[in-house]
Order: structure tokens, then C-alpha cells, then sequence
């Protein structure tokens, strides 16, 4: 059979109201053949009953019998028509995942080619061969592919939605506008497609303008980083260059410190050596030499140890050393000097005597001899000079005493410094919780809102715009847009956290970054690894376990303390707050439990003040 012949036999089985193959085929009075429900449904609607092709009315409504001969034909056909398109779908590849697959496929689902909005059906391309060649199927409206065919049709009158209602901003079908929109205005679906594009357009042309503007932005924030870490470095340089030149000065001051206890220590030694010559207890003085001379040479090397590794406060602590050491050698030398005019004195009354005695041996007056004799015998030595000893000057943990207390008057000068600073902040205290709308999924809060920490179980949650999707954030619930503010938070026993505060506009769906050009006054400690606010890297002697955080909005300062070391740990000035700035806190990734200790929200200790 030829393909026009083919194509003839088609065009006699399609229903002229449906266009498509017969089902349950009947034929009227005229001669003309319809789908059963497809005439019935027609005369349910349209008055007087006339025949849809030939037009012909007639009086009554027809009854209406099945044609078994063109109900057999059709079947014949169908069954053709599946063969037919069985084989053609083993030849052609199946429908992927995502593909629309074929409507009519009774076997493999081939993908399809097309999607007819009258039929409501998708058709592979040997399925769509009708709708290419029988006229009446040509008017038939197709387009691409698509899933749920339904949804195009309007349910209410099972027509397509051929029209768009500006008033509304709905689709619509040809019979709405008669009815339920009919003073209303509406342009064909196609009119509002070309608008729509070319908004879109418009809207793609926007954003490409916005993602130029970001790549911009970028450049001009890696270029900001470049020369703050060219400063950085100069920074760094600098202050080797400073710290070179004081040790450079320790060493000067270690060697001159080392000269006087050497000289000390020889003038200490020849005084003795003349000691030894005129006394007797030679052996004992050498021995107290020894002892000096010993305990000199262990300051030495405990002075070289510790000034060594002295990196602050290095004159006062030199000063300090120097003059405990010279009022040990002092108090040394009074000694030895007060030692010798003792012996002086004994040995100039025993010269006295001896003369005496001298004088008596050649007296003749014997009554005298024995009293003066009796006298003489009877005088005792002023001191037991074998438990006599010149003590060595001990300057044992004189070195170390002097550095502590060189650090100790600095740590009380430095929280002297700032005690009245930080309770004058203090005086401005507000209670904060925990906004639990903002907090991200990760993050658990405590029943009063004072504590947070990270789980590792996501909560199913409401995507709320206030809350944070990524960062592991949370705001508080009080907002600030004028005046004073100050609260206390403890990050004891954490080895991360993030604290400060944020404006209210702040991205909360993205990465953020904590700089205050993004809305972030924020210090903070990633990983146990430093302390940093912004681009600046914090140097801490030891690592605070209450920080407290001030805010004057109009004076544009947010400032962040040690609470028990009343120190200051950095501030941010000349800041411009233009809109509500809320509490910011972040407890960092719990680290496999390392880090599952929560930022807790303190009360300020007001009797402390």
C-alpha cells in the first residue's frame, strides 16, 4: 500500500470532532460517523441537534447504534497501527530519565518528538506522522515536549489556555473571557511570551551587570587584601628591626651587669685577702672567698639565662635586678667591714693588755701584779670568732623574682589602666537571648536562650528569611539603632567562636564574611589558632574566658574586653551605623566534640563594679 494510500485510510477512522482514531464508532440519519461520546457530548451542549459536518438539524434527538463494520475496521487498524509502532520503537532508543516519553507507546516508552496541546498527548516521531499529514490534524497546536498536558487545559470549560488575563495575571481559555473575565483585559498567550522574554532579557542583562559589579567588587577587595598584607609585612618588619634593637640592648645591659658583679666580686675578694693576712682564720676566709666567688658565677649564668628570654619590660626589670644585687653587696660589704672594725678593736685591746702585761713583768709593786694579773685572766674575748664568716652575697632567685615582679606591676598597671574603663562600660549592661527564628539548623538552644552550641543533626526547620541557611548563626533578639549597649559572653574550654555585632540587612542565605564593610563588627578564634578581628591578627598573652562587648552607635565604637583580666582586646572606631545592629554569635563547629562547649550569655556581675 502507498504511503497516500495509507494516509487516505487513516483520514477515514479519525472522528471530525476529536480528530482522532474512531472509538466506539456510530453513524447518523445523514450517513456521517462520529465517536459515540463525542456526538453525544456535542448534542448534551448545542441545541437544536444538527449534524457537525453536513449541518443537517433534525426535530428530535437521534438514537444512536454502534456501526460493527466500522468498529471492526478500526480495530483492524489499531492493531496495524501498534504493530507498527512496536517495531519502530525497537529500532528507536528509549525515553532516559527526565526525557518525556511517548504517550502512545505501548511497549518501550520512545522518547518524543512533540506534545499536541489538542489531544493533550506527547507523540514519538512515528506516532506524530498523523499530525504532519491529515489536515485536520495539522491545525492541531504543538510544541516541545513537556510533562503534565492537563495543566494547560482550563479545567473549567476542558479547553486550552490560549489567552493571558493582565488582571488577574492568570491564563485563561477562549470561553473564560465571555464569561468570568469579561471586563477584563487579556492578550494572547503568545503577546505575553514575547513580553515576558523580553523582560527576561532585560532581567539577564541586569544581572550580568550585577555579576560584573561583584567581579569588580572582588578585584577591589583582593587588591584591599594585597596592600593590607604588604603592610602587614612592613608591620612585621618593623617590629623585628625594634625587637632586634632590644635585644641588642639586653645584651649590653646583661654585660655590663656582669662586669660590676665582677668587680664587685674582686674588690670583695682583695678586702678579704687583707683580712687573711692579718688574721688568723685564714683557711675559713678563703673558704667564704670560694663561696662568693661560686654564688657570683651562678647569678652569671642564671642572669645570661633569663635576660636572655626577656622580651618586655626590660630596663625596669634591669634596674630592679641590679639594685637588689647591689644592696645584697652592700649588706655584704657592712658586714665584712663591720666583721673587721670588731677585730681591729679586739686586736687593739690585746695590744693594750699586752703591753700591760709587758709593763707588770718588770714591776716591783707585787700587790699590784696579782690584781692586775687577776684581771687580765679573768678578761674573755669579745667574740667567738670560729663561727665568724663573711657570707657570700646570695643573689639566688633574685633574677627570677625581678622579672615576676616586673610582669606583675605590669599586669596591675595595665587592669588599674583599664578596671574604671571596662566598669564604666559595664554600667550600660542589657539582657540578651537568643533568637531562635534566626539560628541555623545545626545549632541547638538552650529552654532560656542564654546558651548555644553546634550539633551535628540538622533540624527540619522553616526556611524563614531571617534565618541563617549555611553560617553557623545566631542573632539576639534585641536590636539597637541609637544609645549605649554592653553584654558579657563565656567562651570557656572552646577552641572556636565568633562574637560582636551585625546590622540588620545582613545576607543570611549565603557565606558570609566578617568584615564590617559586609555588616559584621565581630572578633573571633578559628581552630585554637589565633585571635583575629577582620584582617587584623590579635596578639593575647593568654586567651580570655569572658569576653564582654560594647557598642556606642552614635560614636560609631564597638569594643571587646577580657572581663577577668579587665584588659581591652580590640576596638573598632569611626564606624557609621545606619540601621539596627543585633547581638552576633556563632559557637563555631563542635570539631568531633573538642569544640562542644556552648558561648554561653552571662549576667554582668554588678557587685563587682
Amino acid at each position: 500500500m502507498s504511503a497516500a494510500k495509507r494516509r487516505r485510510s487513516e483520514d477515514q477512522f479519525l472522528c471530525s470532532i476529536c480528530l482522532d482514531v474512531f472509538t466506539d464508532p456510530v453513524s447518523t440519519s445523514c450517513g456521517h460517523n462520529y465517536c459515540k461520546t463525542c456526538i453525544t457530548h456535542h448534542w448534551d451542549v448545542n441545541v437544536p441537534y444538527m449534524c457537525p459536518m453536513c449541518k443537517k438539524v433534525f426535530k428530535k434527538r437521534p438514537k444512536l447504534n454502534i456501526n460493527t463494520f466500522i468498529s471492526e475496521m478500526v480495530a483492524d487498524f489499531r492493531r496495524e497501527a501498534q504493530q507498527k509502532a512496536s517495531s519502530s520503537s525497537s529500532e528507536q532508543q528509549a525515553a532516559k530519565p527526565g526525557e518525556v516519553p511517548c504517550d502512545v507507546c505501548t511497549g518501550t516508552k520512545v522518547k518524543a518528538l512533540k506534545s499536541c496541546l489538542v489531544c493533550l498527548t506527547s507523540y514519538c516521531e512515528t506516532h506524530l506522522e498523523p499530525h504532519l499529514t491529515a489536515p485536520r490534524l495539522k491545525k492541531h497546536q504543538l510544541f516541545k515536549p513537556v510533562e503534565n498536558l492537563e495543566g494547560r487545559m482550563c479545567r473549567q470549560h476542558d479547553k486550552p489556555l490560549e489567552l493571558f488575563c493582565k488582571t488577574d495575571q492568570m491564563y485563561i481559555c477562549v470561553h473564560c473571557p465571555v464569561l468570568e473575565h469579561r471586563t477584563h483585559e487579556f492578550v494572547p498567550l503568545k503577546e505575553e511570551y514575547e513580553r515576558k522574554k523580553a523582560e527576561l532579557g532585560k532581567t539577564e542583562a541586569e544581572i550580568q551587570q550585577m555579576i560584573q559589579k561583584r567581579r569588580e567588587k572582588i578585584e577591589e577587595l583582593k587588591q584591599s587584601v594585597r596592600i593590607s598584607k604588604e603592610g602587614a609585612d612592613r608591620e612585621i618588619a618593623a617590629g623585628v628591626q625594634v625587637f632586634t634593637a632590644l635585644k641588642e640592648s639586653v645584651g649590653r645591659g646583661l654585660i655590663q651587669l656582669i662586669k660590676e658583679i665582677d668587680e664587685q666580686q674582686e674588690t670583695t675578694e682583695q678586702q678579704a685577702e687583707g683580712f687573711i693576712t692579718e688574721r688568723e682564720k685564714i683557711e675559713e676566709l678563703k673558704q667564704s672567698v670560694r663561696i662568693s666567688k661560686e654564688g657570683a658565677a651562678r647569678e652569671k649564668a642564671a642572669g645570661v639565662q633569663v635576660f636572655t628570654a626577656l622580651k618586655e619590660s626590660v630596663e625596669r626589670g634591669l634596674i630592679q635586678l641590679i639594685k637588689e644585687i647591689d644592696e645584697q653587696q652592700e649588706t655584704t660589704e657592712q658586714q665584712a667591714e663591720g666583721f673587721i672594725t670588731e677585730l681591729e678593736q679586739e686586736i687593739s685591746e690585746l695590744r693594750k693588755r699586752s703591753t700591760e702585761v709587758e709593763q707588770l713583768s718588770h714591776s716591783e709593786d707585787h700587790l699590784h701584779l696579782l690584781q692586775s694579773f687577776s684581771s687580765l685572766k679573768t678578761a674573755a674575748p669579745t667574740k667567738d670568732w670560729t663561727e665568724v664568716r663573711v657570707r657570700p652575697p646570695s643573689y639566688e632567685g633574685t633574677v627570677v623574682r625581678a622579672v615576676a615582679q616586673v610582669e606583675e606591676t605590669l599586669r596591675k598597671q595595665m587592669k588599674k589602666l583599664f578596671e574604671p574603663e571596662l566598669k564604666r562600660v559595664q554600667q550600660f549592661a542589657v539582657d540578651v537571648t537568643l533568637d531562635p527564628d534566626t539560628a541555623q539548623p545545626n545549632l541547638i538552644l538552650s529552654d532560656d536562650g542564654k546558651q548555644v552550641n553546634h550539633g551535628d543533626v540538622k533540624k527540619n526547620l522553616p526556611d524563614k528569611p531571617e534565618r541563617f541557611s549555611l553560617c553557623l548563626c545566631v542573632l539576639g533578639k534585641q536590636s539597637f539603632s541609637s544609645g549605649r549597649f554592653y553584654f558579657e559572653v563565656q567562651v570557656k574550654g572552646k577552641t572556636g567562636w565568633a562574637l560582636g555585632v551585625a546590622r540588620e540587612s545582613v545576607d543570611r542565605k549565603r557565606l558570609i564574611v566578617m568584615s564590617p564593610q559586609d555588616g559584621y563588627w565581630t572578633v573571633w578564634l578559628i581552630n585554637g589558632n589565633g585571635y583575629r578581628a577582620h584582617t587584623v591578627r590579635l596578639s593575647l598573652k593568654s586567651g580570655p574566658e569572658k569576653v564582654g562587648v560594647f557598642v556606642d552607635y552614635e560614636e560609631g565604637l564597638v569594643s571587646f574586653y577580657d572581663v577577668d583580666a579587665a584588659a581591652l582586646i580590640y576596638s573598632f572606631t569611626g564606624c557609621c551605623f545606619t540601621e539596627k545592629l543585633y547581638p552576633f554569635f556563632s559557637p563555631c563547629n563542635n570539631d568531633g566534640g573538642r569544640n562542644s562547649a556552648p558561648l554561653i550569655i552571662c549576667p554582668v556581675n554588678q557587685t563587682e563594679l
